[in-house]
């Protein structure tokens, strides 16, 4: 007997499907927006594509069909009747008929293989791809950078899960002969970047997708605007990566820490002592990363409270929001990790029954889940509840808020990377027993940029941080295992000692500090 899947699959694939009103709507709908975003120049000379999924409710969205536009076409005049209709699995069911001459003959879009590793990889509803004069201009301003990052602009609400203050990351993948080679790169973007809805491609354009056409045509309006704003704020010599979007470089041009060549109240009052011996502190750094636990943070509080409380909180969070799409999309990328840690063996990962199974079966087997993988980035939603009602406060030591308040007001950005996402970061800095922290902070660096005990990670945030030399970033940490990889990456390296903290190996060569005080004194 055929499953009810199989069934469906079936019922949506047959002629009188196929030329019912749901898809010729898709299509028609694809078609007004090829010649709507025409306009503004984002498929000009027949290049950008659209596609969405067919609007069926009785089809779980998975199932269901795919309307994509062609490739060499005028998109301005573009027809329903030019459309392709693919399968839910990638297999052309409809094809457009060949038009005479001058038009060419019927060609599917390049883009397809890199639209359906959106669908599959992330439960999209729609994917436009532009090639808006923008984004390609704006994945040049910085040739080596792998991602392009924007924070402190009101458009920043437009794009899912970022409010104003937030930190827009998009990655930047490298451009191809051909659209269909792209597809590796993209499929590793967005595996890398689980939070991110669109991808850029140097010299070429932007990939966005959202659980509708609403929600992609969105964010993509809302992308090209930021990506414009970004240009224009780079001629006038504007920085938009950080919140007091100051001028771009001053730091670099004009200020560094203890540098003695120049005006500034910060010197350190002695020089620092390291294995009995007196070293000069830092000198040539206008970036400073800082870790959290251990060196912003103690680490009783990461593992008495906070990690304690989402353990304790899993099952209150999902049951209270368990049908609001911020938690629908966190359950989908946590089936998507639990599904990949049951084909690697990884211990505790249990089975995630559909949807159909009911909500508490689904429930319990996530909270089975996320209590051994509490590492979850999806916990800073959790976090971020216990936040807002003042359950849980940030715990950071004294000497923190002066140090971040110094180190700004000269200039000086100062950036966290920590194994605990973004999210978890900002909602720890900006709920402090010392108010809101965050608009001393620039950035904030996750896992997704690589593993904190590993080289390349500090090579890619020095890549990000777009600095003249890895030497000019600061980096203060407690473990000395990152404390080395950072060193192998060029950074200058100072290591936290403080209560709590593991102890490092006699002789390991480092400068160590007991207070962030230590390296920026009046």
């Amino acid at each position: 007997m055929a499953s009810c899947c199989e069934t469906e699959a079936a019922a949506v694939t047959t002629e009188a499907y196929l030329a019912g009103a749901a898809v010729r709507e898709a299509r028609e709908l694809v078609a007004e927006l090829c010649r709507h975003f025409y306009a503004p120049g984002w498929v000009t000379g027949t290049g950008g594509s659209i596609t969405v999924k067919v609007n069926d409710p009785a089809v779980p969205l998975a199932d269901r069909l795919i309307v994509m536009s062609p490739s060499g076409v005028q998109k301005e005049r573009m027809v329903a009747a030019d459309m392709y209709v693919f399968s839910a699995d990638g297999k052309v069911l409809s094809e457009p008929a060949a038009k005479p001459w001058p038009n060419k003959p019927p060609k599917c879009t390049d883009c397809a293989p890199l639209f359906m590793k959106a669908y599959q990889m992330r439960g999209a509803g729609a994917v436009i791809h532009s090639h808006g004069i923008e984004t390609c201009i704006a994945s040049m301003l910085d040739p080596g950078a792998k991602e392009f990052r924007m924070t402190h602009m009101e458009m920043l609400k437009a794009i899912k899960g970022h409010g104003y203050r937030d930190e827009l990351v998009i990655p930047i993948i490298e451009n191809t002969p051909y659209e269909y080679e792209l597809t590796d790169s993209l499929s590793e973007a967005i595996a890398a970047y689980p939070k991110a809805t669109a991808v850029l491609v140097r010299n070429h354009g932007i990939f966005v997708w959202g659980d509708s056409w609403i929600s992609a045509k969105t964010q993509a309006e809302s992308y090209h605007y930021l990506l414009d704003a970004a240009i224009k704020l780079y001629q006038l010599g504007i920085d938009w990566t950080t919140p007091e979007h100051g001028p771009v470089n001053r730091a670099k041009r004009s200020r560094s820490i203890l540098n003695p060549g120049i005006p500034n109240e910060c010197h350190a009052a002695e020089p620092l002592k390291v294995n009995n011996s007196l070293l000069p502190i830092i000198f040539g750094a206008t970036c400073v990363v800082l870790d959290i636990e251990g060196t912003t943070t103690p680490i009783s509080f990461v593992t008495d409270v906070m990690f304690p409380y989402a353990r304790d909180n899993v099952r209150k969070h999902l049951t209270s929001t368990f049908y609001s799409e911020e938690t629908k999309e966190d359950i989908k990328l946590l089936r998507v990790q639990i599904e990949d840690d049951l084909r690697n063996g990884i211990p505790g990962a249990v089975p995630v029954p559909p949807d159909e199974a009911g909500k508490e079966e689904v429930i319990n087997s996530l909270v089975a889940n996320v209590e051994s993988m509490i590492e979850a980035d999806w916990k800073g939603h959790i976090w971020r509840t216990g936040f807002e009602r003042e359950e849980i406060h940030g715990v950071i030591f004294e000497d923190v808020p002066e140090a971040l308040k110094n180190w700004n007001s000269r200039n000086i950005k100062v950036y966290i990377y920590s194994s605990g996402s973004r999210e978890a970061q900002r909602l720890l800095f900006g709920n402090t027993e010392h108010g809101d922290l965050r608009p001393f902070l620039c950035g904030y660096f996750d896992t997704t940029i690589g593993n904190k005990k590993e080289t390349r990670s500090y090579f890619e945030i020095a890549q990000t941080l777009r600095v003249d030399s890895p030497s000019q970033i600061l980096f203060i940490t407690d473990v000395f295992q990152e404390a080395i990889a950072a060193k192998n990456a060029g950074f200058e390296v100072v290591i936290s000692i403080r209560p709590g903290n593991a102890p490092v190996p006699e002789n390991h060569g480092f400068r160590t500090i007991k207070s962030l005080s230590e390296v920026c004194e009046r």
